[in-house]
């Protein structure tokens, strides 16, 4: 039965460039988001490269809207993989809705994914550079034990901590503490999955070349100057890494963070300071 690859916000950007390359390994492609008339366009890409694929549209902050999902997905034949690359940026909405598509969007594909995933598969997350650069005394860690404890409480916390900041900073505040959590969060359920045989990563990219990051670009540019690779990164380079995570050629792979960002975060930059200064 041919296996089947998961992909999460697959309409553009990352998951995309990510679904053309596992799909020329004959896997069946699932691409999920909200926008039909999106999926739409990136199913009409794939099939005309040769790629089994198809649409399913899906909210992440919808738990039911995961589960079905997740549950057609495994229906088509056993799930090789998913990439969950849906989410939010600072400019794409409101912290509230950045925080529910981040982390609790997060949840809700872990919570629905364990239950059809098979040993020997893998899930992906992807997190971002954000997630790294966010001064650590502002991130509420202690809190990110209620997360599969109840979910509603767990929410209500990260955005008490969001709104101690001035409004104009919250929407960036919600962002790096909802990223942090993913690569957080990854980390933590890699025991859980880890004993179906399952594999649990996440990949935080920093400033690339896609139309998230082309919303983000004006305060991207400013993080790109302090890069060892000082450019922007090219969706390709963001989606072979996906992929390769995904792949069983790196089957001891799970648990970690691999961070892909030209060199940002080793450059000791800090956002809170360092814009400022720009």
């Amino acid at each position: 039965m041919q296996q089947v690859c998961v992909i999460t916000g697959g309409g553009g950007g990352m998951g995309l460039a990510t679904a053309k390359l596992i799909g020329q390994e004959n896997q069946y492609i699932v691409i999920a988001g909200r926008t039909l008339s999106k999926l739409q366009e990136a199913v009409r890409e794939l099939q005309a490269e040769g790629i089994q694929a198809e649409a399913v549209v899906c909210d992440i902050a919808s738990a039911e809207e995961v589960r079905r999902l997740a549950a057609y997905a495994r229906s088509i034949g056993p799930i090789a993989s998913v990439i969950h690359a849906a989410g939010m940026s600072p400019h794409m909405g409101n912290p509230l809705e950045i925080m529910t598509a981040n982390a609790i969007g997060t949840l809700h594909v872990h919570a629905a994914f364990y239950d059809v995933l098979e040993k020997g598969s893998c899930l992906v997350d992807v997190a971002s550079m954000a997630g790294h650069l966010i001064p650590r005394f502002i991130l509420p860690i202690r809190k990110y034990r209620l997360a599969n404890v109840n979910g509603e409480l767990f929410l209500r916390k990260m955005m008490a901590r969001v709104n101690l900041f001035p409004v104009r900073l919250r929407s960036e505040v919600a962002y790096g503490i909802s990223k942090h959590f993913v690569i957080h969060y990854a980390e933590r359920e890699a025991a859980r999955f880890g004993a179906k045989g399952i594999r649990v990563l996440s990949v935080s990219p920093g400033s690339f070349d896609t139309p998230m990051g082309e919303v983000e670009k004006e305060t991207a540019s400013l993080y790109t100057k302090y890069c060892a690779i000082p450019r922007f990164g090219r969706v390709e380079e963001a989606a072979y890494l996906l992929a390769f995570c995904a792949g069983n050629k790196v089957a001891y792979l799970t648990g970690t963070d691999i961070l892909c960002d030209g060199g940002c975060v080793a450059s000791g930059f800090n956002p809170l300071r360092d814009r400022a200064k720009a």
